[in-house]
């Protein structure tokens, strides 16, 4: 492979892009306009919200009691985690999952004590990334938390509510759009470029030209790789910091989010590189970017929490590429979870080396 004839083919491949109006359009601002718009925005959902609890008030009566009168609304379906498990918070944001409680230890004394100085403390983490299970979890347990004050306590405020968001108090709805978008970024302008260039290019015969340059299938696909990386890398930035500039968003910056910058694209240059490759026509290549593309779109988690599908919605989410691209963005920007990043990368690395060996071996550039 011959650096020199990579970056001559990077130079007039970008120069080219730079030209297109309406792909820069939709690389660079599109995804800005979709944060503005999905800012704003909370999704619906009319399932049971699963809520984790840690009891540290063992097997009282009254904390029993609390958790049956949720479990009775059915609203929410109550699933108690050992309290060995230690931080819920960090537990909950480990495993993505949306609403978590904790009862604390003199739960029940306290309610057998109702005076002014008898007070507990219940402590919801809720994801501001899920808006409606949050939601749901927040109003069902303050209710019961009142019903409890009002039927127990005759009307004393003893059991009150604290509501944190789930990984940390600072996190809200734009923290978790931004590392969705910055995923959008990275799979639309890869997968839309590489579907039309390879079946146009096939169509007008200009691969069989460029068979005829010293320039190799690899190199050509490398030079792609190398400019939609760039291209992540800008928009990533741009997203970050108009996340910061206008919603005042916090989320970490760290190098550990460059690895899904340069993974991301060169699974979706092959992709797109693919999809094409398959096809006879540009019409037919757009039908089947299409087909790959949207479904990524929507139920990796861009605009829509994972958490809040079905289970076998979830597990269909489980099985896209651009799931494992999001979910460790937001683990390295808002968890600090490397361990869980690793994963991801790793599978979407493993991914990235097969599906670019499939592209070059079926990509031709004399095919028919």
């Amino acid at each position: 492979m011959n650096p020199a004839r990579v970056l001559a083919d990077f130079r007039v491949f970008s120069r080219g892009y730079f030209r297109n109006a309406a792909a820069l359009f939709f690389s660079l601002f599109f995804p800005i306009i979709l944060i503005v718009l999905f800012g704003f925005i909370f999704s619906g959902s009319s399932s049971p919200v699963t809520l984790y609890v840690e009891n540290y008030d063992g097997t009282s009566n009254a904390s029993v009691s609390f958790l049956h009168a949720l479990n009775q609304t059915g609203a929410l379906t109550v699933d108690v985690i050992p309290v060995s498990t230690g931080n819920l918070s960090k537990w909950l944001a480990n495993n993505s999952d949306p609403v978590g409680l904790v009862i604390p230890k003199g739960f029940a004394a306290a309610l057998a004590t109702p005076n002014e100085s008898a007070t507990t403390s219940l402590v919801l983490y809720t994801n501001p990334g899920d808006q409606v299970s949050s939601g749901v979890a927040l109003g069902v347990v303050d209710g019961v938390a009142n019903q409890f004050n009002l039927g127990l306590v005759h009307g004393k405020n003893v059991v009150t509510l604290e509501n944190q968001n789930v990984g940390s108090t600072l996190y809200k709805y734009i923290d978790y759009l931004v590392p969705g978008l910055i995923g959008f970024s990275v799979l639309t302008s890869p997968m839309i470029s590489m579907v039309e260039i390879s079946s146009s290019y096939k169509k007008e015969h200009l691969f069989r030209q460029l068979s005829l340059t010293p320039l190799t299938k690899s190199e050509w696909l490398l030079s792609k790789v190398l400019w939609f990386v760039a291209l992540a890398i800008l928009s990533a930035a741009i997203m970050i910091g108009f996340g910061y500039g206008v919603f005042h968003a916090h989320f970490m910056i760290t190098a550990a989010l460059l690895p899904f910058l340069l993974v991301g694209p060169v699974f979706f240059v092959a992709l797109g590189m693919l999809s094409g490759s398959v096809t006879r026509t540009p019409e037919t290549a757009a039908i089947v970017g299409n087909v790959v593309t949207f479904p990524m779109m929507f139920l990796s988690g861009t605009f829509f929490p994972v958490s809040s599908f079905p289970p076998g919605l979830q597990a269909f989410a489980h099985l896209l590429p651009l799931y494992y691209i999001i979910d460790g963005m937001n683990q390295v920007m808002l968890f600090g979870n490397l361990g869980k990043a690793v994963i991801d990368l790793g599978i979407i690395t493993a991914g990235s080396a097969v599906v670019f060996a499939a592209a070059v071996i079926v990509f031709q550039w004399r095919g028919e």
